[in-house]
C-alpha cells in the first residue's frame, strides 16, 4: 500500500511491542462469529473492536467506521497496514474519553483487552471501560469463557498448568474477580449500567468457533435432530489435532438432551445494551422495533431478529448457514445472494457437491434417527430396531427410480443426516403401527451419480456400526463380529440381505463422500481409504485421539485376546488328548504285537498267505501261456 499508515495507529502508551495475540486458528471469513458481528452492526456505526479479532471479522465489517484496540504493536502495524482502519495500540488506557461508539465488540474476551505494560484495571474495570464509550442505545458483543465448559472438561491439560505466553492472566472459577457463569456475567454488565440481552452458545471452542446456538433454543429443544447434527459435527473434528480426554462430540449431544447445552458450552457470546435517553433527539432515524427510543443510530433486532443458529459449514462449503425462527418453525437460509450451482465436467466431477438454493426451506423436526437407534441398542430393544431399520429402507425404497437408483440428497441420507419426523416416538410398542416417517436434514448436498438402494443403505449401516463398534457402545448382537459383518446384521435385521461385496462398495463410496466433502487431494484421499478400510472393532474411532476411547478399546482388544487365547488353549488341549489316545493305541499296538497268541496267530496265518499268493501266481502264468494259443485259434 502507498496510503501512510503511521497516521491510523495511536500509541498512547502501555503497548507491547514484543507480543502478538494473532496465533490462534481462524475460519474462512471468519466464521458465525463475524457473521453475528455485521448483523450486530448497523451501516455506518461506529464500531469499536476491543482486543485482537480474525482479521477476516474485520472485512465483515467494512459498512461500518471501524476502531481496533490491541495491546500488541506488531497486530496494530500488520492491521494498519492491509486494512483502512483506525488503530489504538495500549490497552484501554489509550481510549479517548470523549470519544463513544455504536457498537462494542470484545469477542476475544477482556482478558486480551488489557495490556500487561499499563495499569491493571481488572475485569470489571475493563467492563465499565467499555460501558463508558457505548453510545446511549449501542451494543456490546462480549465473549465469557466457560470455567467448566465442554473444552476443560476434555482437556488433557489442566487449565491452571499452562505456562505459554497467551496463559498469562489465568481465569478460571476461583478468581472471584471476573464472573464464572452466565448469571453472574448478566449481574456484572447490570451493574455497569448496560442490560442483558440475547446469549449464544459457542462450539467447540470460543475463540474460533463453528456453530453459535442461541441459549434459549438450547434450552426449548433438547431434542432437537438439527442441534443433534449441528454439536455432534462442530465437535467432532473440533479436538482432531490434539488429544483428549473423552469424545467432546459424545459429551456435547448428552449435553444437549440432559438440557445443559448452554451451561456446559466452551463460552458464551453475551449481547447487552446502553439505554437510550426517553426523548429523541432531533435528526435522530426513526426507530426500529425492539430498540429504545433516542437510539443514536439504529440496531438490529435483538434477541428475537436475529437467527436461533448459524454454522459453518466448512470447505467446499458455502461459508455461514443461518437458521432463522419463524411462525411455522425453523427454516434454512442462506446470507447474501445464492448463485446457482453448475457441475464440473464428468473427468473431473466429484462423488457429491452442493446446492446452496435447497437451504431456503423448512427444517424437518424430529429427533436424529442415529440417536434412536443408539438409544434402542442400548435398551436391546430389538422390536424398536427392526421396525426402525425396515422403515428406514422402506424409505430409501419409495423414493428409488424404477431400476433402483436414488438421486439427490436422498442418496446421501445416512442415518445421521436423517430425522424421525414423529419425535421418535414409534418403538415396538407404538399402538398405532404407523410406519415411522423420515425427512432428510440437510438436503442441500447432493449425489452426482445415481446410486442403487442397496449401496446407500449399506453405507448409513456401515457409518452407525463403525460407532456402533468403535465407540464402544453395547449392543445386542455378538461382540467378535467385525464391522462389516455387524453391517450384514444390521442389514437383516432392516429385512434385506447383503453381502460383504456390497459393504466394500459402500465403503468406496464413503470415502468418496468425504472426499467431496472435505474437499481433499488424491494423496489424503488415498490415506482416508487406508483408513476406513482398516476399521476394526478393537480400534478407537477414526480420527479421534480420545483416553476414554483408547482406555475402551484396549478392554475390546484385551477381551478379543482373551477370546483368543481361550480358543488356543481349548484347540491345544483336544490336540493332547488326541495325542494321547494315539500314543495309548500305539502302545496296545505294541503290546498286542509281542503277546504269545499274536505269534501263533502270525504262524498259523502266514502258510495261508504264502498258499494265496503262490495260487494267484499259478493263475497268473497259466493265463499268460495260454493267451496266445487263444490268439492263434482266432487267426484260423
Amino acid at each position: 500500500m502507498t496510503t501512510d499508515t503511521s497516521t491510523r495507529i495511536a500509541l498512547p502508551g502501555g503497548e507491547m511491542l514484543a507480543w502478538s495475540d494473532l496465533t490462534g486458528r481462524r475460519l474462512p471469513g471468519g466464521g458465525p462469529l463475524a457473521a453475528l458481528a455485521a448483523r450486530v452492526t448497523p451501516a455506518g456505526a461506529r464500531v469499536l473492536l476491543a482486543g485482537p479479532h480474525d482479521p477476516e471479522l474485520v472485512d465483515r465489517l467494512a459498512h461500518a467506521d471501524v476502531t481496533c484496540l490491541l495491546r500488541s504493536w506488531p497486530d496494530g502495524s500488520a492491521l494498519a497496514e492491509d486494512r483502512p482502519v483506525r488503530v489504538v495500540v495500549g490497552g484501554p488506557g489509550g481510549l479517548p474519553a470523549d470519544e463513544t461508539f455504536d457498537v462494542v465488540i470484545a469477542a476475544a474476551g477482556l482478558d486480551a483487552v488489557e495490556s500487561v505494560e499499563g495499569t491493571p484495571v481488572g475485569w470489571d474495570g475493563l467492563l465499565r471501560r467499555l460501558a463508558a464509550v457505548l453510545a446511549p442505545g449501542g451494543t456490546l458483543l462480549l465473549r465469557l469463557d466457560n470455567p467448566v465448559g465442554l473444552t476443560r472438561m476434555v482437556d488433557t491439560a489442566p487449565w491452571y498448568a499452562g505456562r505459554d505466553d497467551a496463559d498469562w492472566a489465568v481465569g478460571g472459577a476461583l478468581d472471584a474477580g471476573r464472573p464464572a457463569n452466565l448469571e453472574q456475567a448478566r449481574d456484572r454488565l447490570a451493574g455497569a449500567g448496560l442490560r442483558p440481552g440475547g446469549c449464544f452458545a459457542a462450539y467447540p471452542e470460543p475463540a474460533a468457533p463453528t456453530a453459535l446456538v442461541d441459549a434459549g433454543a438450547l434450552a426449548a429443544r433438547p431434542g432437537s435432530g438439527l442441534l443433534d447434527a449441528v454439536l455432534h459435527g462442530a465437535c467432532a473434528p473440533g479436538h482432531g489435532d490434539r488429544p483428549v480426554l473423552q469424545d467432546p462430540a459424545r459429551l456435547a449431544v448428552d449435553a444437549l438432551h440432559a438440557g445443559l447445552g448452554t451451561a456446559l458450552a466452551p463460552g458464551w457470546l453475551v449481547l447487552a445494551h446502553r439505554a437510550a435517553p426517553a426523548v429523541p433527539a432531533v435528526g435522530d432515524p426513526p426507530n426500529p422495533a425492539g430498540t429504545e427510543a433516542g437510539a443514536a443510530r439504529p440496531a438490529p433486532a435483538e434477541p428475537g431478529g436475529l437467527p436461533v443458529l448459524w454454522v459453518q459449514t466448512g470447505p467446499p462449503g458455502i461459508g455461514v448457514v443461518e437458521v432463522t425462527a419463524a411462525a411455522d418453525g425453523w427454516r434454512w437460509r442462506v446470507p447474501g445472494p445464492v448463485a446457482a450451482a453448475t457441475e464440473a465436467p464428468f473427468a473431473t466431477r466429484a462423488a457429491a457437491w452442493r446446492d446452496p438454493a435447497v437451504l431456503a426451506g423448512a427444517v424437518p423436526e424430529g429427533r436424529l434417527l442415529r440417536t434412536v437407534l443408539l438409544d434402542a441398542c442400548l435398551r436391546r430393544d430389538l422390536a424398536a430396531l427392526r421396525r426402525l431399520l425396515r422403515g428406514y429402507a422402506a424409505w430409501l425404497d419409495a423414493h428409488a427410480d424404477d431400476a433402483g437408483r436414488l438421486t439427490g440428497a436422498t442418496a446421501l441420507a445416512s442415518l445421521d443426516n436423517v430425522v424421525l419426523a414423529d419425535g421418535g416416538a414409534c418403538t415396538a410398542r407404538d399402538a398405532t403401527g404407523a410406519p415411522p416417517a423420515f425427512a432428510v436434514l440437510d438436503p442441500s448436498w447432493r449425489a452426482s451419480d445415481p446410486w442403487p438402494v442397496d449401496v446407500t443403505l449399506a453405507r448409513g449401516l456401515w457409518r452407525f456400526a463403525a460407532a456402533l463398534a468403535t465407540g464402544g457402545y453395547a449392543h445386542p448382537w455378538s461382540s467378535t463380529l467385525d464391522v462389516a459383518g455387524l453391517t450384514v446384521v444390521l442389514a437383516g435385521t432392516a429385512g434385506r440381505d447383503l453381502d460383504r461385496a456390497t459393504v466394500t462398495a459402500a465403503v468406496d463410496a464413503e470415502v468418496a463422500v468425504t472426499a467431496a466433502l472435505r474437499g481433499l487431494d488424491n494423496a489424503d484421499r488415498v490415506a482416508l481409504a487406508d483408513e476406513l478400510r482398516a476399521v476394526e472393532p478393537t480400534a478407537p474411532p477414526t480420527g479421534l485421539d480420545s483416553h476414554q476411547q483408547l482406555r475402551e478399546a484396549w478392554l475390546r482388544q484385551k477381551a478379543e485376546l482373551t477370546r483368543v487365547t481361550a480358543l488356543l488353549r481349548w484347540t491345544e488341549e483336544l490336540l493332547t488328548s488326541r495325542e494321547r489316545a494315539l500314543r495309548r493305541a500305539e502302545a496296545t499296538i505294541n503290546l498286542l504285537s509281542g503277546s504269545l497268541s499274536y505269534r501263533v496267530g502270525r504262524l498259523a496265518i502266514t502258510p495261508a498267505r504264502l498258499a494265496k499268493r503262490g495260487a494267484r501266481a499259478a493263475k497268473r502264468r497259466a493265463k499268460d501261456a495260454l493267451a496266445p494259443r487263444r490268439d492263434e485259434q482266432e487267426q484260423q
